[in-house]
């Protein structure tokens, strides 16, 4: 974005969403109870963008005849989509980067992207993945025998000794890290998530070779490849098994969107995935969300507000996406129209094209951030175009 704003003249403006990082609507009290959580939707944060867009260009001098276009990547990819959607008098186009608009209902298969995960798995080793799938039986197995516990304990090297409760969190908690590595596998060092080195995942599977082996060697190999995703800095003393990134990526408000509309069906069967079997159960998932915040989801309400795949009638969108990304699943990755394009970065993942310039980047990023950058400069030119025929 930085190297584009300059390239275009433009000015860069970063919209804080409400509800995140310091944009609190009831400052302390904004996550108090679902009274006050109410004004968290997708709607109010598209309105709060449309009326800072108008706010700038009644403010700053020169803004006002200029056109406006919205970037964003992940969620920021959806909005950035649905922006030009649904307020096209105010945005001209939008590059939806790693945009999942299609993870709703039964719009994609819901075990499309754990599938996607083990992909990346197995094409960095080649029983990767396999040592992944049989971790979880050997956990269950370990868990059961006396001092099992404590031996898993220590050999995960854990900050807290687990008791036999825990062992499911355990295991979601070392599956989210897989998926994490998935999303953040970049082709240089990078710090997103966690700091890590260039192609995280072909170092991960370095140390999980040989699926053959006995529980407690696997667990072993499990931890070393654990520990390159939450230790590579060599800082960590212990592994926390409650916190899979560093940041806070405002995971309080996103929890909150998931349970009303934000609602994404994922599954598993083992068979298709490396995982263990969990079927989507949309009525376990509704009492979770009652139980932690007193909401229960709207399915299908996403795609009542956005059209689901019935979205032909917009123009300008450019939905980029990545192959190693497991987001892409539920992205646009053909073409609809003329102006409504996709493009897809094979060696990709979670919004690489958004990243800055990097000598490592592969050719498929360099060629889809050219061919976003020349859709852009369309956009512009139409812009001034019919400004001028307006006048």
């Amino acid at each position: 974005m930085w190297d584009v704003a300059e390239e275009l003249k433009a000015m860069l403006v970063f919209a804080e969403h409400r509800y995140y990082g310091e944009s609190l609507p009831f400052g302390d009290s904004s996550f108090k109870d679902s009274r006050h959580l109410n004004f968290l939707t997708s709607e109010q944060a598209l309105a709060d963008f449309a009326e800072l867009i108008k706010h700038l260009k009644r403010t700053i001098p020169g803004a006002e005849n200029q056109p406006v276009i919205a970037l964003g990547g992940s969620y920021g990819g959806m909005l950035s989509a649905w922006l030009r959607m649904k307020y096209p008098h105010i945005v001209v186009g939008a590059l939806a980067a790693s945009a999942p608009i299609w993870q709703f209902e039964d719009l994609v298969p819901c075990g499309i992207f754990m599938k996607i995960v083990t992909t990346d798995f197995s094409k960095s080793g080649p029983y990767c993945s396999e040592s992944i799938r049989r971790s979880w039986d050997a956990i269950n197995r370990l868990s059961n025998t006396g001092g099992g516990l404590q031996w898993l304990t220590e050999a995960l090297h854990l900050c807290n000794p687990l008791a036999s409760q825990d062992i499911q969190h355990l295991k979601d908690w070392i599956a989210e890290t897989w998926v994490n590595l998935a999303m953040v596998d970049y082709p240089y060092a990078s710090n997103f998530l966690q700091p890590l080195p260039a192609w995280p995942i072909k170092v991960v599977c370095q140390y999980l070779k040989n699926p053959n082996v006995s529980d407690s060697l696997l667990l072993q190999n499990i931890f070393q490849a654990l520990n390159v995703y939450y230790n590579y800095s060599g800082q960590a003393k212990c592994l926390n098994i409650s916190a899979t990134t560093t940041s806070s990526l405002g995971s309080m408000g996103w929890s909150y969107q998931a349970c009303t509309e934000m609602v994404m069906p994922f599954c598993t069967n083992g068979i298709d995935d490396m995982f263990e079997t969990h079927l989507w159960n949309l009525k376990e998932f509704s009492d979770d969300c009652f139980k932690q915040w007193g909401v229960r989801p709207r399915p299908s309400w996403i795609t009542t507000m956005f059209g689901g795949k019935n979205i032909s009638s917009h123009t300008n969108i450019v939905f980029s996406n990545g192959e190693l990304d497991p987001w892409s699943g539920g992205g646009v990755t053909k073409d609809i129209s003329d102006t409504l394009v996709a493009i897809t970065i094979s060696e990709g993942a979670h919004h690489l094209d958004l990243r800055a310039n990097n000598a490592l980047d592969p050719l498929s990023v360099l060629l889809a951030r050219t061919f976003e950058v020349r859709h852009m400069k369309k956009w512009i030119r139409d812009f001034y175009d019919s400004a001028g025929r307006q006048n």
